[in-house]
């Protein structure tokens, strides 16, 4: 399992554009990514409940990567959090 915090830089946070670009991004690979803010976490690829979460900028997420390419997955999605969110 890897892990790592984003603190949300986007003015706007995760909204729809942004959130569906992730969820392509997440099924390039065949492990879970779990996106957790305080007590909620919801699968990442579930696209409404990842906007349901309301994260907003200044917001810390923490990111779970679970899988046989959870390395890659997890370095590739971290680049996509600095570079789009």
């Amino acid at each position: 399992m890897k892990s790592f915090e984003y603190t949300i830089t986007d003015p706007v946070g995760i909204h729809a554009r942004p959130a569906g670009i992730l969820v392509k991004k997440i099924k390039e690979f065949s492990s879970t990514v779990t996106v957790s803010k305080g007590e909620k976490s919801v699968n990442a690829l579930k696209l409404m409940a990842l906007m349901g979460m309301g994260i907003k900028q200044g917001d810390t997420v923490k990111v779970t990567v679970e899988g046989a390419d959870e390395d890659t997955a997890a370095a590739a999605i971290e680049e996509f959090f600095k570079a789009n969110l």
